[in-house]
């Protein structure tokens, strides 16, 4: 008799729905900010975290390290302090190629003195950083946070770093990569579409009266309906081709 349970038959459903799903954005052309955020969505609503952000570096080190994606305002925000304070999980990640993984959070407070009191301040009381790598070079990092102390389940842990490793063969496709500036090239226009995507959440944040995730989903719903990308989307409301209120008023089941 399987001992699998009802709750892990449907864990197991949504994981491999994720798969295809990422599987499917990589057969043919696909938006980058899009398929990282639904990389940190799949991770909150398959694994056992509350939270999920990406940072990608265009080359070596963490110096240019951008925060692409995030599953939350506020796990973004949480992101920038990392970058802003120059320490946290997914720097340490990036530097050393290595998962951080760190159940309990009120112990690492000496390890990075400003941002283990800021995640705790927010919430969150663990962190995960998984590595993103190409042959051995790592071009960023996944973070997962929880809201309960304990370390991720080893088959988290394992889906995660699948989820991971798609991710990364997404960006790096085979077919896109060709020479080391062309992955540079990718990189940079993905950074230059995620401000672009910023951008456009404030607009209909100021028109609609939304919160920046509502924006987000709004703008999200918008593209998907209209069989558009997200960063064409966003560059249209941002140079005011597209008015918010054509946006707000398709979207009203994602305010």
């Amino acid at each position: 008799m399987s001992s699998t349970t009802p709750i892990g038959e449907q864990r197991e459903a949504r994981l491999l729905a994720a798969f295809v799903r990422l599987a499917d954005t990589l057969v043919d052309d696909y938006d980058m900010a899009d398929l990282l955020h639904e990389l940190a969505q799949h991770c909150v609503e398959i694994l056992d975290v509350a939270a999920a952000g990406l940072l990608l570096s265009t080359q070596r080190g963490t110096e240019s390290l951008q925060v692409l994606a995030s599953s939350t305002e506020q796990t973004r925000l949480l992101e920038l302090f990392q970058l802003q304070t120059n320490e946290g999980p997914c720097l340490e990640c990036v530097r050393t190629g290595e998962a951080i993984l760190v159940p309990d959070l009120t112990v690492a407070i000496e390890r990075w003195p400003r941002f283990a009191p800021e995640a705790l301040r927010e919430g969150f009381v663990q962190v995960h950083a998984l590595p993103l790598r190409l042959r051995g070079e790592t071009i960023g990092a996944l973070n997962l946070f929880g809201r309960r102390p304990g370390p991720l389940p080893e088959q988290d842990l394992r889906a995660a770093r699948a989820l991971a490793d798609t991710a990364t063969i997404g960006i790096l496709q085979e077919r896109a990569i060709h020479r080391g500036e062309v992955l540079t090239e990718q990189l940079q226009y993905a950074l230059h579409s995620r401000v672009v995507i910023e951008q456009a959440k404030g607009v209909l944040a100021q028109a609609g009266d939304l919160d920046m995730d509502q924006s987000f989903q709004v703008l999200r719903a918008y593209a998907r309906s209209h069989n558009s990308r997200l960063s064409e989307v966003a560059h249209q409301l941002v140079s005011g081709a597209l008015r918010p209120q054509i946006v707000l008023a398709s979207a009203p089941a994602a305010t």
